[in-house]
């Protein structure tokens, strides 16, 4: 075997190699999002509310607890208020581990004995996600609010075995329990429905 057709055969080896990485890691992408452990959920969240952060630990403990690591997680900010009947919106960024990170909004309404309005930092977790787009649907739950000026706060919310619990810091008078929904979409809109 000639050195040249040596060269040629170790060149065609490592760039069939490299489109098998390449095939591997964009077929981990479209697949089911990895999960993220505790430490690392604490650390962005703390990065994430900075000063407010103290009981955050504790909330995300108790969350992984009941439902175990989340494969994604959604930073954001929201803004919600009240009288009977309600409206929520928001927007952040969905991080996953292996499937890319992407902007999204929230919205939905609420009804219930609910009276006040808030504003927050988000940091909601999301369990059993089957893929990215399995986001943007309507997930419901109960939700109860009791803070003047501020807090940390977390329900549940589901849809099709996936769970969202949302982890609320903000500001504002919020007293009450009501039930709604929080439909995800990948551009902003004002119908809450």
């Amino acid at each position: 075997m000639s050195h040249n057709s040596r060269r040629d055969l170790l060149l065609k080896g490592a760039v069939i190699a490299a489109g098998s990485v390449a095939g591997l890691s964009a077929s981990a992408q479209a697949g089911r999002p990895q999960k993220f452990s505790t430490n690392e959920l604490v650390d962005n969240g703390h990065r994430f509310f900075g000063s407010v952060s103290r009981g955050l630990a504790q909330v995300v403990e108790e969350a992984t607890k009941r439902w175990g690591q989340p494969n994604a997680y959604i930073l954001g900010q929201e803004a919600s208020g009240a009288f009977i009947a309600g409206a929520r919106y928001g927007e952040g960024v969905m991080y996953t581990r292996n499937a890319g990170d992407q902007k999204l909004y929230w919205q939905g309404p609420s009804l219930g004995f609910d009276a006040g309005a808030d504003g927050d930092r988000t940091m909601i977790l999301v369990y059993n996600l089957p893929s990215t787009n399995a986001i943007y649907q309507r997930f419901g739950g109960i939700d109860g609010s009791a803070y003047l000026v501020g807090g940390f706060g977390f329900t549940a919310l589901t849809a099709n075995d996936v769970v969202l619990v949302p982890i609320r810091s903000g500001v504002g008078a919020r007293l009450g329990l009501n039930l709604g929904y929080l439909k995800f979409t990948s551009s902003s809109t004002w119908n809450p429905f």
